[in-house]
């Protein structure tokens, strides 16, 4: 398995470089170039931003890391900050995204979305600051949807 790392400050203008280092890294075999690339590209910027809009709450200069294991059948990434933390369990529960009263809320589908695109997540989070671990089987490698569990 290969591992990746970047720690980038948690400037918003440093998200596109992460989005594309996850692209790159992920095309590094040719058999993850398919739309679980896309998935992935998309919950590491989801997961990128919380982490760093946690650093801005609680004013802190410590850089955001996002760590890649690429392995043959999946792509793991975990997401750290160094913020206040938070409760995943007490999240607001939005209303479903077909639903007319779901244009009232622009914020809170990053978790939701990592929920759905992810084949597995893990949110760890203490006052300390907040871990999401997301992985992402290739599509020849996906387990069946009754197999995946959720942390």
């Amino acid at each position: 398995m290969s591992h990746v790392e970047l720690h980038v400050p948690a400037r918003p203008e440093y998200l596109s470089l992460v989005r594309a280092v996850v692209a790159a890294a992920a095309d590094l075999e040719p058999m993850r170039r398919d739309e679980r690339v896309d998935d992935l590209r998309l919950i590491v910027s989801e997961a990128t931003t919380n982490a760093m809009e946690a650093h801005t709450r609680v004013d802190s200069d410590e850089r955001v890391l996002i760590r890649l294991d690429l392995g043959e059948d999946r792509i793991e990434v975990e997401v750290t900050d160094r913020g206040a933390g938070f409760e995943p369990d007490a999240l607001e529960t939005l209303p479903h995204v077909s639903s007319p009263d779901r244009l009232d809320f622009e914020r809170g589908l990053g978790i939701p979305l990592m929920r759905v695109l992810a084949d597995h997540h893990e949110i760890r989070s203490s006052e300390k600051g907040t871990a999401v671990r997301l992985v992402v089987y290739t599509s020849r490698h996906r387990p069946e949807p009754s197999t995946i569990v959720d942390g």
